[in-house]
């Protein structure tokens, strides 16, 4: 039975559950942790969750854009500072974007070969 999601607390908590699953050293979409939480199509509350829930072992930095890039303004205090994290575990950033390795495929573009 999957679980229940029905509400705001139980919708975040499958979003920070799934977060904390990704490896150190690998990236993932925000519509790919939505997925991942049983709830496709909802990369825009991923990015709210993450607003909201700023827990200090939370790995948001692994989080990404679909396209690779940070979402954070160019040459902010976040941006500067995910670039940091994701560097520390060994993932190559050139100007905000993760090389060498894409942030888990969309549903679009598993299907369809798009996105």
């Amino acid at each position: 039975m999957p679980p229940d999601l029905s509400t705001p607390e139980a919708r975040a908590t499958a979003i920070l559950k799934a977060i904390r699953a990704v490896p150190a050293g690998q990236v993932a979409g925000y519509g790919e942790i939505a997925r991942r939480a049983g709830l496709p199509g909802r990369a825009r509350l991923v990015a709210q969750v993450l607003r909201k829930h700023g827990a200090p072992d939370l790995p948001w930095h692994r989080i990404l854009r679909s396209d690779g890039t940070i979402a954070f303004e160019e040459g902010s205090r976040g941006w500067r500072e995910q670039s940091q994290r994701l560097r520390a575990e060994g993932v190559r950033v050139v100007k905000g974007r993760v090389v060498g390795q894409k942030a888990a495929a969309s549903v679009d573009e598993q299907i369809w070969g798009i996105g």
